[in-house]
């Protein structure tokens, strides 16, 4: 089956489920994925594990109140070294946001074996920059469940303590002309928050972390998150990434009797923010005798940005500290 450009790739549609006190998220990602992967060579697995990344990336940064960036990172001592993605709050009212990602990887560990099994003994990480002036905030849980999309819904549990649930699809698709080309679509649902949870001594996750039914009674919420959630599980795979079912339509065949209701949808672009400025502000902290050590052969001094791929050359007699000025 072949997928072609469609109107709604590179949003993330808000809803709201006001009958079970649920938000949630639906995601579609086409330019943004192929951005991001495009600057790289990874192999499969990696590009699969940067795939889920950015797709959870999208859903988590549309859910905050965002006015600077929110990043993702997973570390591991696994094939997979890391994976970071940023998530850039829009500037303006109707201005996408933006996303960016990378991942480093030990190319002689990488095996055919399945994405998340390039992973061992790491972490997953959330980080929420509100900008200059403001302290940033660091969330980390253990990895576990068998997905990246687990150890996010673990995040949610045990460090915001708030019932969360995602529902992910990506792949490396055929088009008409036999090229492939990466799409990417998904789900999050959020329990609204309470006021605290209701777990106590730990959870029923792997290592006792908490999963989202810990911090749920057995009463209404409780009902209305695994019913929510029973809807969820029926869904199929193309039905997430497209290209026939516009989100609006997926939440109505999943909740129709849920009364969904939809919010504007925010795009989303592929964007980085490097610049030659930046390079000269990190290298600014070096003296002269640290550049000369950077220098190359040529008399240059290089960076390239490990996200979008950009190089910069510079002379060295104009960075650092004891620069001419």
């Amino acid at each position: 089956m072949t997928i072609g450009k469609i109107a709604w790739d590179d949003t993330v549609l808000p809803f709201q489920l006001d009958l079970s006190d649920i938000r949630g998220r639906v995601a579609r990602l086409d330019g943004v994925l192929n951005g991001i992967l495009a600057q790289h060579d990874y192999p499969e697995p990696i590009e699969a594990l940067v795939a889920e990344m950015t797709l959870l990336t999208a859903l988590i940064g549309e859910t905050m109140k965002l006015r600077w960036k929110l990043s993702l990172q997973v570390q591991t001592r696994g094939a997979l070294r890391m994976i970071a993605t940023d998530y850039f709050a829009p500037e303006a009212e109707g201005e996408p946001a933006r996303i960016r990602a990378y991942a480093s990887y030990d190319p002689d560990l990488v095996t055919k074996a399945p994405a998340y099994d390039q992973l061992e003994d790491g972490y997953f990480a959330v980080l929420i920059d509100q900008g200059p002036g403001t302290t940033p905030y660091q969330g980390i849980t253990p990895l576990a469940g068998g997905a990246l999309a687990r150890c996010a819904e673990s995040y949610f549990a045990q460090s915001e303590q708030i019932p969360t649930r995602f529902e992910l699809n990506f792949g490396n698709v055929p088009q008409a002309d036999g090229s492939f080309h990466w799409r990417a679509g998904g789900v999050m649902l959020q329990h609204m928050p309470k006021a605290s949870p209701f777990a106590k001594d730990g959870g029923t996750g792997e290592g006792g972390l908490l999963r989202p039914e810990d911090l749920l009674r057995d009463d209404d919420d409780g009902e209305n998150w695994r019913r929510v959630n029973f809807h969820l599980d029926t869904v199929d795979e193309l039905e997430l990434i497209g290209p026939d079912l516009p989100p609006t339509d997926l939440l109505v065949r999943l909740y129709h009797e849920e009364n969904p209701r939809v919010f504007d949808a925010q795009p989303v672009r592929f964007g980085c923010t490097c610049s030659e400025d930046r390079v000269r502000q990190s290298l600014s902290i070096y003296s002269a005798k640290d550049i000369a050590h950077m220098t190359t052969p040529e008399g240059l001094v290089t960076a390239d940005c490990q996200f979008c791929g950009a190089h910069y050359e510079l002379d060295p007699q104009t960075v650092g500290f004891e620069a001419d000025k």
